[in-house]
């Protein structure tokens, strides 16, 4: 080691250095450091014998010195982790005092159009419980200080029949009015209220391990196809002498790109499905635009206008009368008479950017296998490491495409479509009744009558298409009620044709019992219930009872499963764990609308998106002139309309001039851009903000109300659970999960 001066002492030690870093007088911290090891207070024999003692006794106090700088800096370190905590602590603090202030709520989301009356009915049966639980939590403490015990649940009784023994030996003796009170809440307890609790959280844990049984087959389906590397094989495509663009299988394509109100991301999707690469002459776009704004109806046209000047052969769709949200949507586009000449219809949502060569990576899996009906690739997510509520997503949806959908399509080929990112023959479409607008799950809807049918489902896992995730917990919560209570829906209505179908009774029970029952209804039922209700009123009736692995072990176990297959999210497995048994309050309360069709069942809203863009920057395509873009072998002259005047093409290219359709009037394109500036000036004075959660609120005030009941009967494992569990809770109903707004 080399010699270094120090500022102690004048001469060289051979002791450990302490490299320190300043970059400033005002901001310095410790960049190497290595503390002195024990050889460096040891020295040899000899060398100690052949010092002076007067030496000896000057290492020694270096050595010391040295330590003391160490420890020095290690407690500064420390005290920098504690500032910052703290710093972050009063942030926290602040930014719950403002949205506390602001009094924005759940309650006051005017884009809700479910019922105020059915809206509020959960929530009013989650305060009751709430109530109740500190009800009896005061009782509760109260009895602790009178002696009333609760280190085990059968020590309650064991101390009334103490009082029963010392009345019958003294009769003159008085019970106290709250020990008589309290006692018979115990035999109240014991008779009449664990005994129902018991058996309906036995019924609970019965479902909870099918589920996870389900769960676990589902990884090890995953891990045999992994292993022996099993997935789709396309044939490949003969040389096509019809086709005008060389060799290959190219047969025509139809591409459609449903939107609403989403002028944050029509460029990227547009910009992207015009630079797909496939001939010309056998492609036609239709950008079916739902939006009630005509500011954003203008914007599309005229991005739509734009890609007509470059080649491409795209058309724009606006209806009138906007019935049945996407269904209706695609439905009216599939009644053009044009469609006739297509073999496929590839389905894209507005923030969804495909690769180029999608179609070529898709559309061959259909060649010679005329039993396929639906070719679904995977989505990948260009905003997935935004914030947390995107990362827990992630680990969702990763699990949802790697193990459920890859292991379905292989061995049952058959899953839900997932809306978009899909490629259909068009002939299964119209075999399977096309698209209905009766649930709010038309892809599910879709995919089901099409299996009764007798129609076959290839899942792609190596095939991406880039999309985004919602970064706020408002859009998500909507996302998620829409996605959990159609379902629902679809059951009530399929369930008769599944019954009466010619599929196979293997078939049959795969869609009643594991695809709708087990996984739509019984997830979310036994989440809630389970975990929300029957373990925190066991801590307030403890003769009924949940065993530690059911709390703990079991559902550890079941979200390590869930995120093998995004690896990189392991630090995440606790949060996602709190955070799956948080948002089964708005699952379970969609399952139930579903179910018995309440008023949110049929409620519809647009996930906001926030317009990222992919690696490939798919903004940028719009300024871009791709060569098989520039080069037209063929030219939509005119498009003809379907019969419908509300539901035809508002601006169409007849002779490379557009044309309006009959009995549409477009607006002045001066007036609307001066209209844009306006809605834009107002727009920035208009901010977003964050609401508070009412449900999730209470139900946090329940859980650690509970946590409290379990730690005066030091219940350790359920204590804990209950406590992070009911913080999970309170984050998420404060909204300081997701996008945050200033």
């Amino acid at each position: 080691m080399a010699p270094s001066f120090t500022w102690w002492g004048k001469e060289t030690h051979r002791g450990t250095p302490v490299v320190v870093k300043m970059e400033n007088p005002n901001n310095w911290s410790m960049v190497e450091l290595e503390g002195p090891s024990e050889d460096d207070f040891l020295l040899p024999n000899d060398d100690v014998s052949s010092m002076s003692p007067y030496k000896r006794e000057k290492v020694r106090n270096k050595n010391a010195k040295q330590l003391t700088w160490v420890l020095l800096l290690k407690a500064h370190k420390a005290a920098g982790c504690l500032t910052s905590i703290a710093s972050a602590l009063f942030s926290l603090a602040s930014v719950v005092r403002r949205r506390v202030a602001a009094g924005r709520t759940d309650s006051t989301d005017n884009s809700s159009t479910e019922n105020p009356a059915v809206k509020n009915r959960f929530y009013t049966c989650i305060k009751i419980f709430l109530w109740l639980s500190v009800i009896l939590l005061g009782f509760e403490i109260t009895a602790y200080f009178k002696g009333w015990y609760f280190s085990a649940p059968d020590l309650q009784l064991q101390y009334l029949y103490s009082l029963d023994f010392h009345k019958f030996a003294n009769p003159l003796a008085v019970q106290s009015v709250f020990d008589w009170f309290y006692s018979k809440w115990v035999l109240i307890r014991v008779e009449y209220l664990a005994p129902p609790l018991q058996f309906l959280a036995n019924a609970c844990i019965v479902l909870f391990l099918i589920q996870s049984v389900d769960r676990l087959v589902l990884c090890l389906g995953c891990f045999w196809v992994k292993m022996k590397k099993i997935k789709p094989i396309a044939k490949q495509g003969a040389m096509d002498l019809e086709s005008g663009d060389g060799s290959g299988y190219y047969p025509m394509v139809l591409v459609q790109i449903p939107m609403c109100n989403e002028k944050e991301v029509y460029q990227q999707s547009i910009g992207a499905v015009c630079c797909l690469e496939w001939p010309k002459s056998r492609l036609l776009i239709q950008v079916l635009d739902d939006s009630d704004d005509p500011v954003t109806q203008t914007l599309i046209n005229e991005e739509v206008l734009k890609w007509q000047k470059e080649g491409a052969n795209i058309i724009y769709r606006h209806r009138v009368i906007r019935e049945g949200y996407k269904a209706g949507n695609l439905k009216s586009a599939m009644n053009c008479s044009y469609v006739k000449d297509y073999e496929f219809v590839t389905i894209f949502d507005a923030d969804f950017q495909p690769m180029p060569d999608f179609l070529k990576r898709t559309v061959p899996y259909f060649k010679d296998n005329d039993d396929i009906g639906l070719v679904q690739a995977r989505w990948s997510f260009v905003n997935k490491d935004e914030n947390l509520l995107t990362r827990l997503q992630h680990i969702n949806l990763a699990f949802h495409f790697e193990v459920e959908q890859q292991v379905n399509g292989i061995f049952l080929n058959f899953f839900g479509f997932n809306g978009t990112a899909g490629v259909w023959r068009i002939k299964a479409l119209e075999e399977s009744g096309g698209w209905l607008e009766r649930t709010t799950v038309e892809d599910m809807d879709i995919a089901v009558r099409a299996h009764l049918h007798g129609w076959k489902f290839i899942f792609l896992n190596d095939v991406e298409c880039q999309c985004e995730l919602p970064e706020s917990y408002e859009a998500y919560r909507k996302q998620q009620h829409r996605w959990h209570s159609g379902p629902m829906q679809l059951f009530r209505l399929c369930l008769p044709a599944i019954i009466k179908s010619k599929i196979s009774i293997w078939k049959k029970g795969n869609l009643i019992f594991l695809f709708f029952l087990l996984r739509k209804l019984v997830l979310p039922f036994y989440s809630f219930t389970l975990f929300c209700i029957i373990l925190p009123m066991t801590m307030f009736i403890p003769e009924a009872t949940l065993p530690s692995w059911v709390v703990s072990y079991v559902p550890a176990t079941m979200s390590f499963l869930n995120i093998l297959p995004a690896p990189k999210s392991f630090p995440f497995i606790v949060p996602y764990l709190l955070f799956e048994n948080t948002m089964s309050v708005t699952k379970f309360n969609a399952m139930v609308s579903g179910l018995f069709q309440l008023g949110s069942a049929y409620e519809w809203v647009v996930t906001k998106k926030s317009g990222r863009s992919s690696e490939g920057d798919l903004a940028s395509l719009a300024e871009e002139k791709p060569k098989h873009q520039r080069v037209a072998s063929e030219e939509w002259t005119a498009t003809k309309k379907s019969g419908r005047s509300s539901e035809g093409d508002l601006t169409l290219l007849v002779d490379g001039k557009p044309k309006h359709q009959r009995g549409v009037s477009v607006p002045d394109l001066e007036e609307l851009r001066e209209e844009i500036k306006e809605k834009e000036k107002k727009a920035s004075r208009k901010k977003k903000h964050n609401r508070i959660y009412t449900k999730e609120l209470a139900l946090a005030f329940l859980l650690l109300t509970a946590s409290v009941r379990s730690l005066l009967s030091a219940q350790g494992i359920h204590f804990y659970f209950l406590l992070f569990q009911g913080i999970s809770f309170l984050l998420v109903g404060l909204d300081l999960i997701g996008e945050q707004v200033d």
